[in-house]
């Protein structure tokens, strides 16, 4: 029984059914269902999302990636300053990075504006937080290994906040 093959089906397409999964791996129904509530009761799926192309809708979604940069002292560690950025509805997603900067966050917002207040205002002043560096998304063509749009465009503006 293979873990890896239900969990690779289910990121291909998590709408997939049992009897579909059960088809691709040569597993049981059965067995299928065993796997997914064994990965889910373990929190290695922890949910089922859409990839959403927010460029096909009418209503503007602002998405940023930002670049931290932190100072840890003897009482705060990583684990620490990412719990305490994970806590805000507008980070979708946070990561501890090599290179450059430490974290890798992405935000999301109903306009420039908002995502800028909240990266300066609630972002920013966390005291073990030394710098920012946002950029915004201007068009995505790729989300979690699907492929969105038509790709052929260059419609970027120039922007300075």
């Amino acid at each position: 029984m293979s873990e890896r093959e239900v969990l690779e089906s289910l990121r291909e397409n998590a709408r997939y059914s049992t009897a579909d999964i059960a088809r691709m791996t040569d597993l049981d129904e059965s067995e299928v269902d065993a796997v997914i509530e064994e990965l889910e009761d373990a929190g290695v799926i922890c949910g089922y999302q859409p990839v959403v192309d927010w460029d096909k809708l009418e209503d503007e979604r602002v998405r940023a990636e930002v670049e931290l940069n932190v100072r840890l002292d003897r009482e705060t560690g990583y684990g620490d300053i990412a719990e305490r950025l994970a806590r805000f509805p507008q980070v979708t997603a946070l990561r501890l990075v090599s290179g450059d900067y430490d974290f890798d966050m992405e935000v999301e917002g109903d306009s420039i504006r908002e995502v800028s207040q909240f990266v300066s205002e609630k972002v920013a002043p966390v005291p073990e937080i030394t710098q920012t560096v946002t950029h915004y998304v201007m068009t995505s063509y790729k989300e979690n290994g699907i492929e969105l749009g038509n790709g052929d465009e260059d419609d970027r503006l120039s922007f300075s906040p």
